[in-house]
Order: structure tokens, then sequence, then C-alpha cells
């Protein structure tokens, strides 16, 4: 069994993108500034955002966080994220969710301007993906096939389940792993709250992936000998920490890893693949 591991996966990538900012800012080209867009005070979010900007200072990219108290009405957030989008000196933009529950997300969503949409989630985006065509992916996704990549991990003709249909990650990772290509070619099958007979289809899995929100979900009887499993869920439980809480995969790490031949912790998993995948998106919108 060998651990996929997330956190220095990202630190090498991390070092490639900063050294491909320096070459772009040498050549006389603006430095990349990516801005995220925070409402409300929600302690993850809160958190995800200061790594954003941890993130981007490593890399070399300028980050600004512009910050809403959770009473900012929905008027006042379109017209912030029109204003960014008609700033030529910010290249990628990001409106961190969950947004406070009087705000329509979708149409957060479809405010963003496309060519800034460095999170994916652009309708505009989302449709070139599915066709194959050149658009920003999801970070997540996009994070887990970078990882998938970086442990050279054969997906050509391979069965891969994908438990959970999210918009943000269960439907586009199984479009990118559908398509023609590596990381790519597989057979596909997505599980969700109304499948029946998920353990049944699991165990058929060669390359698992579990992006259902629900701590523990994948037991070791779930999974078949000798398969890759990718831990997307990161859900807080309490424990008795400094911090109050611990962070739990959806898979039961101590059953599952003595079954894999591959297979993501949490924390420093897919997590750390998801962040480096915005500075890469957002580099990518800097260089449009």
């Amino acid at each position: 069994m060998e651990i996929l591991d997330g956190k220095n996966t990202a630190q090498i990538l991390k070092r490639q993108i900063a050294a491909e900012v320096e070459a772009w800012v040498a050549q006389g080209k603006k430095r990349p500034h990516l801005a995220a867009v925070l409402a409300g005070a929600d302690g993850a979010s809160q958190t995800y955002v200061g790594h954003k900007e941890k993130d981007c200072q490593e890399v070399g990219i300028l980050s600004t966080v512009i910050r809403f108290a959770d009473t900012v009405s929905e008027a006042e957030l379109l017209l912030a994220i029109e204003e960014i989008n008609r700033n030529a000196d910010i290249d990628g933009l990001i409106v961190q969710l969950p947004l406070p529950k009087h705000i329509n997300e979708q149409k957060v969503i479809e405010a963003i301007d496309p060519a800034k949409d460095v999170d994916g989630f652009h309708p505009m985006n989302v449709g070139k993906m599915i066709l194959g065509l050149p658009a920003f992916i999801s970070a997540t996704p996009d994070g887990i096939l970078e990882l998938l990549k970086h442990y050279q991990i054969e997906t050509a003709g391979k069965h891969c389940v994908v438990l959970g249909r999210s918009n943000i990650v269960g439907r586009p990772v199984a479009n990118l792993l559908l398509q023609k290509g590596y990381p790519g070619d597989c057979t596909l099958t997505v599980c969700h709250s109304r499948t029946p007979n998920i353990k049944e289809i699991c165990l058929q899995a060669d390359i698992l992936i579990a992006a259902l929100g629900v701590p523990g979900f994948v037991q070791a009887d779930m999974v078949k000998q000798g398969a890759v499993v990718i831990d997307v869920g990161i859900t807080r439980i309490p424990a008795q920490t400094q911090s109050g809480f611990s962070l739990a995969g959806d898979v039961d790490f101590g059953g599952v890893a003595v079954k894999c031949s591959h297979i993501t912790p949490v924390p420093g998993g897919v997590g750390p693949m998801t962040r480096v995948s915005l500075l890469k998106n957002t580099l990518k919108a800097a260089k449009k």
C-alpha cells in the first residue's frame, strides 16, 4: 500500500508554478492576481481563504480578499463581482462557498466572468470541460487528476466508481476520467443517495473516489484488494483536541488502507491538491 501524499505533491507543483510566475514577470508581464470574495464568518471558509492567501504568497501571486458580513445583500455581492470583472488588474476571482442562505449561489456563480472563473464553476467552463475543450477545471477534480498523474496510476480501461454527484466534485471528476487520454479512458459508475447496492458496486472499482461528505462511509468490506482509493471527504467531528474537533474523511482509513494499492490520507491528500490547482488556474488566467 502506498500513500498518495497530496501535501508533498502540492509542494512540488508549487515550486513549478513559482518558477513559471517569475519567468512570466521577467518577460515584463503583469504579476498574476487572485481575488477572493468571502461573505459571512463561517470558520472553515475563513481558514480556507487564509490558506489560499498563504499559497499565493508562496508562489508569487498577488492576492486580495474582499470580506462581507453575513448580512450582505445579494445585490451588494453582485455589484462587487461586477467591479472585479471589470478590474483589468485582477486575473482570477473566486467566491468562497457556502454563501449566506439568503443569497442565490448559482446566480452569483453565473455573474463571474468565465475568463476569471478560476474555480471552474461557471456553466460556460463546465460545458467546455464536458466537451473536452480548453476550460478552467474545478480545483478539486483537477487536483485529483494531478495526483493520479504524479503517482503514474494507470486509468485506461479501469472501472472508476465515484460516490457523490455534486457539481463541485462528483460530476466533473466523472466526466474528466471518462474523457480520452491520460488520466482518463475509464469506465465510469456514479453512485449517490438513491443508488441501490452501493457496496456491490464499490467492490467492482479499480479506482474508488469517495466524495459524499459522510465520515467513514467506505468500509473495508466495500473495497476490493488492490484498489486505488481517493478520499475527498473532510468533515469536522467533535474531538478532545485543542481545537475541539478533528478531521474525518469519507473512508475508514485504518480498515481500508490494508486492502489498497494506493490511498489518500485525510488531511494531507486531496485538500492540498485542490489549493494548488487554484494557483495553476490563476496563472493560466493571467497568461490568457
